[in-house]
């Protein structure tokens, strides 16, 4: 699972972090696990010497390291800037095509959902009130019409007028 925030422990260093509760060969399995999120070499550094990005790429290399049927995300680049969130985006692109899990990834970004999910379903007071395919190949472009269509949809759906969006 990755949530939100990172939740590394500050007492372990970053390899400790990713490799918990692992035995074994779960050492050479960390540090290619961290290799794969950009992070090889910074093995021996604590989270407080990593920024926002780094911690949450950490944080994934933990959630991945076990080869898992399903990965479970919530909100999991919700705390990150912008830039980094869009990067964050690309790698988990990345390592789910390489790692083939199932995801579950809840988000309130109409723009992330569509970018990320083959599949959309929406939660209205505990009730599926949408579920949505979205049959886009490759990376997604929000200037795409499609991408627009899908979003226009969504938005309408939970009470965004688009209309009244654009002209402000």
């Amino acid at each position: 699972m990755v949530f939100r925030d990172a939740r590394l422990l500050p007492r372990r260093n970053v390899i400790q972090n990713v490799t918990l509760g692992l035995r074994g060969a779960g050492q050479d399995a960390g540090r290619k696990a961290l290799e794969e999120v950009g992070l090889a070499g910074r093995e021996t550094a604590r989270p407080i010497q990593l920024s926002g990005g780094e911690q949450q790429r950490v944080a994934l290399a933990r959630s991945l390291v076990r080869e898992p049927a399903l990965l479970l995300a919530d909100e999991p680049f919700g705390a990150l800037d912008a830039l980094t969130r869009i990067k964050m985006h690309d790698l988990l692109r990345q390592l789910c095509a390489r790692h083939r899990p199932a995801v579950l990834l809840v988000t309130h970004d109409v723009d992330e959902a569509i970018s990320l999910a083959d599949r959309i379903p929406v939660l209205d007071q505990g009730r599926f009130v949408e579920d949505l395919q979205v049959d886009l190949l490759g990376r997604r472009r929000h200037g795409d019409p499609r991408f627009g269509a899908i979003r226009a949809q969504l938005l309408s759906r939970l009470g965004v007028d688009v209309d009244d969006r654009s002209a402000a």
